[in-house]
């Protein structure tokens, strides 16, 4: 998806709103830690930058930003806190589920006027404990709990991962769940990223009946084979693309944060053990600035790039030209790879600024800590093992195939999907 002028647009509206709301982000942050989640005020602002829009279809009055577009969205309320900016990337990157559930979905999602993230999603792993039974004109949803539900108190829907089998075998099936038939866990007690609120989820009954439309077989969705009804390129884009540039944008945003609250209180400070009398003036100071520089610059340079191949990739396959299968599998594993790399930098470098802050870094009215804390977070989610996925990236270099795994980041998923079956 090419940009336009009506996107650039959009994006330098969207991003002067989030840099006004951005101080106030900073003040609410330590609140919102302390509550487990944002406050409805803060849900209420950010939706009102037009953050939650950046991802959305154009045919139901969204932005449908390109995904290096998104991107710069990220990265700025992520400077701001860390928090804020998973909910905003959480919002913005898992739309190609509801739209890789075909048609009805999109409509239920963001047909409907709403305030906050359109779209949630839990447990899509093959260890998910939902479970799913076909029945006559639907499916019968039970089990749980759904684990790590980032967004799903603000969304309408929440598509829960569950496990079918049709008698020929387990598979994975996603399920689009309203947010009244939810219960949400109190079990959000985690070392960073507290404000996300991203807890665990049970359905309200035991068990829950949902039409077949909503249950979709996972391979279908990640292959994007069913019609949405959408004419965008970006509803073409790899979604492990768009999915993990975002969510490197969340770690590049943070350092760069940090980087600039490290600048604003080390000027006049002292360093204890030295004759400066002025942190920013000594040499090791300014060996430490190059050090974050290049490591922030080396991430955002292989995001950057990530973000926009996937919207060339986006455009060729709108265009009837996709990329051969091939290309798109070690592309798949490249981001990933490289997102779990861009996280690891990001993170470092945090950690030089947070080591040479002083004790009172430690504080929790100091950002940095937080900062800190969300960074290291990023690098421990599921999906960026980056010993993992240098191994999964290294075998395809070598000519090898990859470890086969279900789930949200299979790389498997440009060979033909299963009949559909979705009624």
């Amino acid at each position: 998806m090419a940009a336009t002028q009506e996107t650039t647009d959009r994006l330098t509206a969207i991003l002067e709103k989030v840099r006004a709301l951005g101080p106030t982000l900073r003040e609410r942050a330590l609140a919102a830690e302390r509550a487990g989640r944002h406050s409805d005020e803060t849900i209420a602002d950010l939706d009102a930058t037009g953050a939650f829009d950046i991802g959305s279809p154009a045919e139901f009055g969204g932005y449908e930003l390109t995904v290096r577009q998104q991107l710069d969205v990220v990265s700025e309320v992520s400077k701001w806190d860390g928090s804020s900016g998973w909910t905003v990337w959480a919002g913005a990157s898992t739309n190609w589920i509801p739209a890789g559930s075909g048609a009805r979905v999109v409509e239920e999602v963001y047909g409907p006027p709403w305030v906050g993230p359109r779209v949630a999603g839990s447990s899509h792993f093959p260890a998910s404990r939902g479970r799913a039974r076909r029945v006559e004109g639907g499916w019968i949803i039970s089990g749980g709990p759904w684990t790590f539900g980032s967004d799903a108190l603000w969304a309408p829907f929440t598509n829960l991962g569950c496990i079918a089998d049709d008698g020929e075998g387990p598979y994975l099936v996603g399920v689009q769940v309203p947010r009244d038939e939810l219960r949400f866990l109190d079990d959000w007690q985690v070392a960073g990223m507290r404000a996300t609120g991203s807890v665990s989820l049970m359905l309200a009954k035991d068990e829950l009946l949902v039409p077949d439309y909503r249950g979709v077989d996972f391979r279908h969705i990640s292959a994007g084979t069913l019609d949405n009804g959408l004419k965008g390129s970006l509803w073409r884009a790899p979604t492990l693309g768009w999915a993990f540039s975002l969510m490197a944008g969340m770690s590049i945003g943070i350092a760069q944060g940090t980087l600039e609250r490290f600048l604003e209180r080390s000027a006049g400070r002292p360093i204890r053990g030295t004759t400066y009398k002025n942190q920013l003036e000594a040499p090791s100071t300014h060996l430490m600035l190059a050090e974050v520089h290049a490591k922030i610059q080396s991430a955002t340079l292989m995001t950057r790039a990530n973000a926009e191949e996937t919207d060339r990739l986006g455009e060729l396959a709108a265009a009837g030209t996709p990329a051969d299968p091939d290309y798109m599998q070690m592309f798949s594993a490249r981001v990933l790879v490289e997102t779990a790399f861009a996280a690891k930098a990001c993170a470092e470098a945090i950690e030089l600024l947070q080591r040479n802050s002083g004790s009172t870094a430690i504080m929790e009215s100091e950002p940095i800590q937080r900062a800190w804390r969300d960074a290291r977070v990023i690098t421990l989610h599921g999906a960026l093992n980056l010993e993992a996925l240098s191994e999964n990236y290294g075998r395809l270099m070598a000519g090898a195939q990859p470890h086969k795994v279900a789930g949200i980041t299979t790389l498997d998923r440009f060979a033909p999907a299963p009949p559909n079956r979705v009624g």
